[in-house]
């Protein structure tokens, strides 16, 4: 029989806290690639635009507290610890701790709701190189299945953006076109993933707790080579064809994202939004399900079922 599990491993990308952070973050994120000068520089103006941080960091251990607090009122009373991939605490930082703290068997959650290559496989490689730089008594990660169509889930991202259609005067909504929007990620790669088809499905619920009979799914924040096939179409090049199929108010709901960042800070928020202007679109935005409350339910239901199992 399985050893209990005694405590639960939040698992997420990472993100710079103050403006001197940004660049030896970017520099942990494109390891390995040839990245232009000019395209990383661009990229620290984008988190300077948005006030020279990442909220990731602080909204994840958000989430972290909620859990640990959901789980101790279900009765699951167990501690929960936070690592990244790409910024402190980083994986093997964390792991080490919780070696140290005399945790033995670990309940994984990858903050991804959707499945790929980029948003799962890296982190589980992550986890397993972290466990293996340790002495041999890292604590053992066992991670939940994909959630990207749990009630809660969906849900939290309605209830998100139901509070943005709120925003939208109702005389303005018969022209409105609704949006969902993910990470854009190498065609191959999506070829080997359910990445599209979670999105797909999870966007048809959402659209369908909203009541709202039609919507697009598009990609966003791209990058890499211009010369291999990313998933399209681009966000930007949707609210152009939509606003030429006639839409006059654009609800975009960032469904690939579980936290506010400067892909939704700025790809979005400052970006998409004045593409939406210059072609005569209103724009609402739903915030990401961040620290929710019916999300930290589903977080909480999602690592009882494992415990429980």
């Amino acid at each position: 029989m399985a050893a209990p599990f005694d405590a639960v491993l939040l698992i997420a990308f990472g993100g710079p806290t103050s403006i001197e952070e940004v660049r030896p973050f970017l520099a942990n994120v494109v390891r390995g690639r040839t990245i232009p000068a000019e395209r990383l520089d661009a990229v620290v103006h984008h988190y300077e635009i948005i006030g020279g941080h990442s909220p990731l960091n602080a909204l994840t251990f958000r989430q972290a507290e909620g859990l640990r607090s959901e789980l101790a009122r279900q009765g699951r009373p167990l501690p929960v610890y936070v690592g990244m991939r790409n910024w402190s605490p980083y994986l093997h930082e964390t792991l080490d701790l919780m070696q140290r703290e005399g945790i033995r068997q670990a309940v994984g959650v990858i903050l991804a709701a959707q499945q790929s290559d980029a948003s799962w496989g890296r982190y589980q490689r992550d986890v397993a190189d972290a466990r293996a730089a340790l002495d041999g008594n890292a604590p053992e990660v066992d991670f939940v299945p994909g959630w990207h169509a749990h009630r809660l889930f969906i849900d939290a991202v309605a209830e998100q953006a139901r509070a943005a259609l709120a925003s939208i005067p109702a005389d303005q909504r018969s022209a409105l076109s609704l949006i969902f929007t993910a990470h854009s990620i190498p065609t191959a790669m999506a070829a080997t993933a359910p990445y599209e088809a979670q999105l797909r499905e999870g966007a048809a619920l959402v659209a369908e707790r909203l009541g709202i009979p039609s919507h697009v799914l598009a990609y966003q924040s791209r990058s890499g080579s211009p010369r291999e096939p990313w998933l399209e179409p681009d966000i930007l090049t949707t609210i152009r064809t939509e606003a030429a199929r006639g839409a006059r108010q654009l609800l975009v709901v960032p469904l690939g994202f579980v936290c506010d960042h400067v892909e939704v800070l700025y790809d979005l928020d400052v970006e998409a939004r004045q593409v939406a202007a210059d072609a005569g679109l209103g724009f609402a935005r739903a915030a990401t399900v961040n620290d929710h409350p019916t999300f930290i339910r589903m977080l909480a239901a999602v690592v009882g079922a494992h415990v429980g199992r």
